[in-house]
This record gives structure tokens, sequence and C-alpha cells, in this order.
């Protein structure tokens, strides 16, 4: 599972479960085109999707005025949707900010 995947990269997590999870997101501000199954706050940034620990370092690291990353969907063999012997889908880590941009942040192939 993804909180597998930060606690073993040192990170704490509390889950929550809320009943309407897209009200949640929807109150944090993640785009709809981002969306995925979880959604975290780090450091008062949004994480959401199967963003790999490297990338949310990354982020604590240079601390952009961002609003958060995110990997949309649910790709195959990103940190918590390993897969043994299925091929790795490509996917972008999208950074997005406050005012609707959105870039690439990270790429994995």
């Amino acid at each position: 599972m993804w909180q597998d995947h930060l606690i073993e990269n040192a990170y704490t997590v509390e889950g929550v479960n809320v009943d309407r999870m897209d009200l949640k997101k929807d109150e944090l501000g993640v785009p709809q085109n981002l969306r995925s199954c979880h959604t975290a706050v780090v450091e008062g940034y949004i994480v959401e999707g199967h963003v790999p620990a490297r990338e949310i370092q990354r982020l604590l690291l240079e601390k952009p005025d961002a609003k958060g990353l995110a990997v949309p969907g649910m790709p195959i063999n990103s940190p918590g949707m390993e897969v043994e012997g299925a091929p790795n889908d490509p996917y972008d880590v999208i950074v997005f900010y406050e005012d609707g941009r959105q870039e690439v942040y990270a790429s994995y192939r």
C-alpha cells in the first residue's frame, strides 16, 4: 500500500476515513483532473495519489510556492500499486498551484 511506502521512507502516517472524500478534495482544492485514490497533507502541501516519497522529500526541500503534488489515477508499479511481473505504467508527478497552473515535476518511465 502507498502508506507502507511512506512509512518505509520515514514518514509518520495517520489514516483518517472520510465519508465523502470528493467533498474533502473539493475543500482542499485538488483539481478534478489530478484526483486519485489517496489524499494527504504533508507540511501544508497536498499530496494526491501514489506520489513517490522521493518527490515528496524534494518538495519539502525545495518548498516551491505550490499547492501540492499529484499522480492522477493509479499507475501500475507506482508506489503502493506494485504488481509482480506487470510492466510499469509510465506516469508523471504533477505540481499544481493555487492559480490553476500544473507542471510536470517528475516523470517515471
